[in-house]
């Protein structure tokens, strides 16, 4: 009886391994897709399916007696949707909202019967809206009106106010996808200190190229934003990069689950959060305390200041993106110059490697 030759035995032994290896891979990255699809619809539907105000920084202008218990009364609301404070007149209040100290102003005059809500559209059609409802359920009962003074419109162009969260939504998919595919190009794995710093070059100029784009498709071009052209272009070139150097990071620390772990904090996490469309006060709990933390939050926060409030309050916001362009730099250089440090050196006899991206 003829035995089989020993290297027909290997190479079926081999495919064999290679066969269960493909099946291993293919089965644990449809898990990861599927999870990742329950996670998405779990995170929008947590976070935008049932808006309630809570805790909205309110403002309240009335003579002594009245503004305190005006301030009571809305203390007193159930739900705690508002967050009221006494301003000590009309010029404050508005300055207030357009530094974005607060998000609306009661204006109350005890001698009519006819009050007047400070609102801006122009930080969210939903929350503005929301603020009406409850202003106008408080006064009727009282046999009073409320009268609205838009102090920060949304544009004609921009009606529901939500532009800007599509801006940088658009900036946040340009970063993640330019990332994932240079990181790809060399089949999702990290390669040396040099290969690194060409990518993050790339990624830099990707940003500089698709923040203008943005800035001129959202101004110029389709006049959906007003605000300085040059600022959204700055921002958007900011976020394009935070966004992908912080793939490019998550890509050197765990391969091509890192990408994943990228869509997972922008795209599930980012977006609901991200106070577009719902400004932050409508939101869960959960989303209002991460938002402001993340790329899109803090783009959208910023693009509305520089459309709608002049570029007020964006400090906090441009250290966040900044903290992860940053981070992703470092984190990306470092997961490179470990991953050589730990590569074996190569036998000198062994025939030279193929070409790489």
């Amino acid at each position: 009886m003829t035995q089989p030759p020993a290297d027909g035995t290997r190479r079926d032994s081999l495919l064999a391994e290679v066969k269960d290896a493909v099946t291993l891979r293919a089965t644990l990255l449809v898990t990861g897709v599927v999870t990742l699809q329950l996670l998405f619809i779990a995170s929008y539907m947590g976070a935008l399916h049932n808006p309630k105000p809570r805790d909205v920084p309110f403002g309240v202008v009335a003579p002594r007696a009245a503004a305190e218990q005006a301030v009571d009364q809305l203390e007193r609301l159930p739900g705690d949707p508002l967050d009221p404070r006494t301003v000590a007149d009309v010029a404050t209040a508005r300055k207030q909202i357009t530094d974005r100290d607060i998000d609306g102003a009661l204006i109350i005059d005890p001698a009519a019967t006819t009050d007047t809500l400070l609102v801006a559209s122009g930080g969210g059609r939903a929350l503005s809206s929301t603020l009406i409802t409850l202003t106008t359920a408080l006064e009727r009962p009282q046999g009073r009106a409320v009268r609205t003074v838009d102090v920060a419109p949304s544009g004609t162009k921009d009606p529901s106010g939500l532009s800007s969260f599509y801006l940088v939504v658009g900036w946040c998919v340009g970063g993640y996808l330019c990332a994932a595919a240079l990181a790809m190009s060399a089949g999702a794995q990290p390669s040396d200190p040099q290969r690194a710093v060409i990518r993050l070059a790339v990624m830099a100029l990707v940003a500089i190229v698709g923040g203008l784009g943005g800035a001129v498709i959202a101004g110029p071009v389709l006049d959906a934003l007003p605000g300085s052209t040059a600022a959204l272009w700055g921002l958007g070139a900011l976020i394009v990069f935070a966004v992908g150097a912080a793939t490019l990071a998550f890509q050197g620390l765990f391969g091509t689950i890192g990408v994943g772990l990228a869509i997972l904090l922008v795209v599930i996490l980012g977006n609901p959060s991200a106070g577009g469309a719902l400004p932050l006060p409508l939101l869960p709990p959960f989303w209002q305390a991460i938002g402001p933390a993340l790329p899109p939050g803090a783009g959208t926060w910023t693009a509305r200041s520089i459309a709608y409030f002049d570029g007020n309050d964006v400090t906090v916001s441009l250290l966040v993106l900044s903290a992860w362009a940053l981070a992703g730099v470092v984190i990306t250089l470092l997961a490179a110059v470990l991953r050589r440090k730990q590569r074996p050196a190569r036998d000198p006899s062994a025939p030279p490697a193929g070409p790489r991206d």
